[in-house]
């Protein structure tokens, strides 16, 4: 074991005296006397700098994997933020049924249909007339209805799409043709829906006096029928 200075506090080699608060130190013979010590100092040691250590290595993963979710977030708002936005204004709004009125007090144009029998008719020829589209819609029964309803003189014609679908109902006297060039549903201007019966009603001289866009019962429209009469 080593020896202490004659006041315990130093030695007496001429070295500088120790801090008093130190206590008592004994320098040992032989520095394997210390091994303890030193493995002990160097285990607070590691574990001092494992704590420091491991704090920055918890906090980049932790700092890349928020930076990872923030931008995966402002990408989705990229991407369908807008698109929703541009859907809504770009998509038009559905436009409203016009009835088609806007050919009364026109002259019905001299066009010229087909029978059955795809010979030619010339639809002027046969005016005064209640004109009813039925490419829409057969509808035998409101057609049955216009027929009865019509007065002597007047006649009631149907007009399919390419060819003579529909059959003339009973005990009525119903002429029917067909537009396959579609010419008075271009004068019309409205196109056809599904169901509904568009009629015009014509005079003799050739003039739409009304346009039924959707033919109803025969009430509806037997007055201006009659007037039709020659």
């Amino acid at each position: 074991m080593g020896k202490p200075d004659a006041e315990g506090h130093g030695s007496s080699d001429g070295l500088p005296d120790l801090p008093p608060e130190w206590g008592r130190i004994v320098v040992p013979d032989d520095a394997s006397a210390l091994a303890g010590e030193a493995a002990q100092i160097r285990r607070e040691l590691r574990r001092a700098a494992g704590q420091h250590a491991g704090q920055p290595a918890f906090a980049l993963p932790l700092l890349v994997l928020f930076v990872a979710v923030l931008t995966t977030l402002a990408g989705l708002l990229a991407v369908t933020w807008p698109r929703a936005t541009r859907g809504t204004a770009d998509r038009p709004a559905p436009s409203p049924y016009v009835p088609p009125a806007t050919v009364t007090g026109q002259a019905l144009p001299a066009l010229d249909l087909v029978d059955a029998a795809q010979a030619p008719v010339a639809l002027r020829g046969l005016l005064p007339a209640m004109i009813i589209l039925v490419d829409g819609c057969p509808c035998p029964e409101r057609v049955a209805q216009a027929a009865a309803a019509a007065p002597d003189g007047v006649a009631v014609i149907t007009v399919a799409g390419r060819s003579v679908t529909a059959t003339p109902p009973a005990g009525g006297s119903v002429r029917t043709l067909a537009d396959p060039a579609g010419g008075l549903r271009s004068f019309l201007g409205q196109p056809v829906r599904p169901g509904a019966l568009t009629a015009l009603l014509v005079d003799r001289t050739g003039v739409v006096t009304q346009v039924l866009p959707d033919l109803g019962p025969a009430e509806t429209y037997r007055d201006e029928l009659a007037a039709l009469a020659p």
